[in-house]
C-alpha cells in the first residue's frame, strides 16, 4: 500500500515530518523515506529499508541531522522513494500512492523522447520516477500533475516538495485520501488524518477527488477543483485503515464496530465468547458482541515487544509461521469453548485455517468464523494492496475453479458474488469444510455499505464484485 506526510512551516520542521511519516509504518513494510528542503542549504534525502527495524529506528540519525523548513516523507511498500529529480521544473522531490497499470505503454512513449529510465531491482521501473517523468512533459507543474491524472490507468495521489512549497494532488477518483492540517506556523499534508493530531495540527480541510493544492508557511491554495465523482476505497474502513483515521468524515473504529452489529443481525451462531482476531478483527469483534449480546473476550494475545514490525520473507511457510508466531494464545479461554472469531478477510485462508486447527487442538468444541467484508474474488486494479493477491492465490477463485472444472466467465462470477445464489453458498460450504470451520459467514455487500454511510456509487467495491 503505502503511505506519505509533508510539512511546511516558518521553522525548522523534521521533528514534525518524522513522526507524522512515521504514523503511517502501518501501510507498508518494505521502504521509507524522507525528503527536506532548506533554503541555505537546499535539498537533502535519506531512503532506507525497513524489513528488518521500523521506521523510527532507521531514520534516528535523521531524525536530527536534516534540515529544513518543508519536507515530505513515506512509507512505501514497493519501490524506493522520495525521488529527487532535476528538470526543467527546476529540483524537485516526489512521493506517490497508486498503481499504474499501462506503465510499459507510458514509458515507451516518454522514451522516444529520449528520456531515460532506472529499474528497481525487479526490473520493473519505479512508478514515482514514471510520474515525475510525466509531469515533466508538461511547462508547469499543474499541467503536468493533470496530464498525469489523465493518461495513467489505475491510480496515484502524490506530495511534490519544490523550494516555493508543497504541492498535494489527490488521485482523479479520490481512491486514496489526502488529509491536511494546520497550525500557527504552518500546514501539513497527510495520508492518514490521525498522523498530525498529536503534533498540534487541526484540521483544515480533506481534498476532494482530483483535487491540487500547494501549501506554503502562508497558507494553502487551491490550484485545481475537486471532481464530482469519487470511488474511495472500502478497504481503507475494514482494513488498512489506522482505528483513529476518518475518511470522508466517516471514522474508521467507528464503521468497524457496526460491520459487526450488522453482522450479528443476520447471525444464529450460539458460541460462548466472540473474539477477534487481533488486530484487524477486534473491532469487528466488539461491535458483534455488543450487538448480540455474547460476551466479548481475547483469547489470544498478540505478543508486540520483539514484533515491532513483521519481516516477511519470501516464502509463504515461512510469512504464515512468523505470522501465528506472534499470537499468543491463553488456554483458559479457549478449552471446552465454543468461540466465534471475526476477521477482516480472508485472502488465502492459510493463516486462519492453522489458527483453527490450533484452537481444536487446544480443546476448543467449536470455531465459528466471521468475516468483515464479503469473499475478495478480483485482485484490486487500482492500488497495490498487498492483502489483494494475485487471483490465482485467492481461495475464493481456487474453491471456484474446482467447482466450474475451470476458469468461470463473468457470467458464472456474478452469481459466486450473490449472497442468495446457490453457486455462493456453495463456494462458502466448500471454504467452510476445506478451514475445517465450525461455521462460516461473511459480511454481505450491501451491509457493508450500509456501515460506511456513504452512497455505493462514491465507494470502489471492485475486490468483492468485480464493478468499476
Amino acid at each position: 500500500m503505502g503511505g506519505f506526510f509533508g510539512v511546511v512551516s516558518k521553522e525548522d520542521c523534521v521533528f514534525e515530518l518524522f513522526y507524522g511519516t512515521d504514523y503511517h509504518s502501518h501501510l507498508g513494510t518494505r521502504r521509507a523515506g524522507m525528503a527536506t528542503y532548506d533554503e541555505k542549504a537546499g535539498f537533502d534525502r535519506s531512503i532506507h529499508n525497513i524489513e528488518n527495524s521500523p521506521f523510527r529506528t532507521k531514520f534516528a540519525s535523521e531524525s536530527t541531522s536534516m534540515k529544513g523548513t518543508m519536507g515530505i516523507g513515506c512509507i512505501s511498500d514497493y519501490e524506493p522513494q522520495p525521488i529527487l529529480v532535476r528538470s526543467h521544473h527546476g529540483t524537485f522531490a516526489i512521493t506517490t500512492v497508486g498503481k499504474i497499470n499501462n506503465a510499459n505503454e507510458i514509458v515507451d512513449e516518454i522514451i522516444a523522447g529520449k528520456t531515460h529510465f532506472f529499474e528497481m531491482r525487479s526490473g520493473d521501473i519505479n512508478p514515482t520516477e514514471l510520474v515525475a517523468a510525466i509531469i515533466n512533459q508538461k511547462d508547469n507543474f499543474i499541467d503536468g500533475i493533470k496530464y498525469a491524472q489523465e493518461i495513467i490507468d489505475g491510480s496515484v495521489s502524490m506530495l511534490i516538495l519544490t523550494p516555493k512549497g508543497v504541492y498535494a494532488a489527490r488521485d482523479k477518483l479520490g481512491r486514496t485520501p489526502i488529509s491536511i492540517g494546520e497550525r500557527a506556523d504552518g500546514y501539513c499534508a497527510s495520508f492518514e488524518s490521525f498522523a498530525y493530531l498529536n503534533l498540534g495540527y487541526k484540521s483544515y480541510k480533506e481534498l476532494g477527488p482530483g483535487e491540487i493544492v500547494v501549501m506554503t508557511k502562508d497558507g494553502v491554495k487551491t490550484l485545481a477543483e475537486a471532481g464530482k465523482n469519487m470511488k474511495i476505497c472500502t478497504f481503507l474502513w475494514i482494513y488498512y485503515g489506522y482505528p483513529s483515521s476518518s475518511y470522508e468524515g466517516i471514522s474508521v473504529e467507528k464503521v468497524r464496530y457496526k460491520c459487526g452489529e450488522l453482522l450479528s443481525r443476520r447471525d444464529n451462531a450460539k458460541p460462548d465468547i466472540v473474539a477477534g482476531i487481533p488486530d484487524s478483527g477486534i473491532a469487528h469483534a466488539i461491535g458483534y458482541a455488543g450487538e448480540s449480546g455474547i460476551p466479548y473476550a481475547r483469547p489470544f494475545i498478540k505478543y508486540t515487544p520483539t514484533w515491532p514490525r513483521s519481516f516477511m520473507p519470501p516464502n509463504q511457510v515461512k510469512r504464515n509461521l512468523i505470522a501465528k508466531m506472534k499470537l499468543i494464545a491463553i488456554h483458559d479461554l479457549i478449552d471446552k469453548k465454543k468461540l466465534l472469531l471475526i476477521d477482516d478477510s480472508i485472502v488465502r485462508g492459510t493463516q486462519l485455517g492453522e489458527t483453527t486447527e490450533f484452537l481444536y487442538e487446544s480443546g476448543a468444541e467449536e470455531v465459528h468464523i466471521r468475516l468483515g467484508c464479503p469473499p475478495i474474488l478480483f485482485s484490486c486494479k487500482y492500488l497495490n494492496f498487498s492483502r489483494s493477491t494475485s487471483e490465482m492465490e485467492l481461495i475464493t477463485r481456487r474453491v471456484i475453479r474446482e467447482l466450474e472444472g475451470g476458469e468461470p466467465s463473468r457470467e458464472i462470477l456474478e452469481e459466486y458474488t450473490d449472497p442468495e445464489s446457490e453457486r455462493y453458498a456453495k463456494m462458502i460450504e466448500v471454504i467452510r469444510s476445506e478451514l475445517h470451520f465450525t461455521s462460516l459467514r461473511y459480511h454481505r455487500l450491501d451491509d457493508m455499505i450500509e456501515a460506511t454511510g456513504l452512497p455505493a456509487d462514491r465507494l470502489c467495491t471492485y475486490c468483492w464484485n468485480g464493478k468499476e
